[in-house]
């Protein structure tokens, strides 16, 4: 007997079919998988793949986490995106003056959750900051954050950010570059993967202003050498210390670092100054 779905049901098995074929033939057809609906459609938050196919394909820092996102941030989302976010998709500049009401703008690549940003925004209201992620909890929760806090300085950015940097801001038009704690990618054959690399800060330092700091930190202590090599390579920057910085307070103690310091990790910051035209 036929188990085609669209065959003829019978009632009975044929004769020296197994019962379970009987069984089989009068169950009704499972209907099709249902195609999943995107979870903010027509731009009304965040896309999944903003770049889509306009730019090259290559090795990335980063992995997109969009799963788990709480009613309470998707509802951020979709009330403030149009507003505050921007979807990285390598089509345009973003004019900053009009994005930060004329806001002097640092740029924070990989936020996580966004405690840590919305405490520097609230400390620093004359400075916008423009979070850049693909973590679609971290970005709801960033945006809920700055509108329960009334921080209307921070705006949120979705995608990669060496498109960002090389296709949608214009020269020297930052004020700062943060990273803080990015994924470490210990294993050796993963390190090609760390955001950290030489190719990547001379692009970054051609869209930094003169005198704009650059503040990256990191509890891996690899990675921690490999920024410190990296950026002193870097011939348009200069090292505010003679080697790693100590922790400025203006960098908030998060609760991953906390978590860090308590298995006896160490934390290394580094700030280095965009030199002079």
């Amino acid at each position: 007997m036929s188990e085609n779905p669209t065959a003829p049901a019978t009632t009975a098995a044929e004769p020296g079919a197994p019962e379970a074929a009987a069984v089989a033939a009068v169950r009704p057809a499972a209907p099709a998988p249902r195609r999943s609906e995107p979870m903010f459609p027509d731009g009304t938050g965040p896309a999944a793949d903003p770049a889509g196919s306009h730019h090259e394909r290559r090795i990335r820092s980063f992995q997109p986490r969009r799963s788990r996102v709480s009613p309470t941030q998707a509802d951020a989302l979709r009330r403030l995106w149009p507003t505050w976010g921007r979807d990285i998709d390598g089509l345009s500049r973003i004019d900053l003056d009009a994005f930060f009401d004329g806001r002097p703008v640092v740029l924070e690549i990989g936020f996580g959750m966004g405690e840590a940003t919305a405490q520097m925004a609230a400390a620093d209201p004359d400075t916008g900051i423009l979070g850049c992620d693909v973590h679609t909890p971290g970005q709801g929760n960033l945006l809920g954050l700055a509108e329960r806090n009334g921080l209307s300085n921070i705006r949120v950015a979705n995608g990669d950010a060496i498109i960002l940097l090389r296709e949608m801001l214009a020269p020297a038009s930052l004020a700062g570059l943060r990273v803080f704690f990015p994924d470490p990618w210990p294993k050796k054959r993963h390190h090609k993967r760390r955001l950290i690399q030489p190719e990547f800060i001379a692009l970054a330092t051609t869209r930094l202003a003169p005198g704009a700091l650059v503040h990256c930190a990191t509890d891996w202590e690899p990675y921690a050498e490999q920024m410190l090599e990296v950026l002193s390579a870097e011939p348009t920057l200069e090292n505010l210390y003679p080697g790693y910085a100590p922790r400025p307070d203006f960098r908030p103690l998060t609760k991953f670092e906390s978590q860090g310091l308590d298995k006896g990790h160490v934390v290394h910051d580094l700030l280095f100054r965009r030199r002079g035209a």
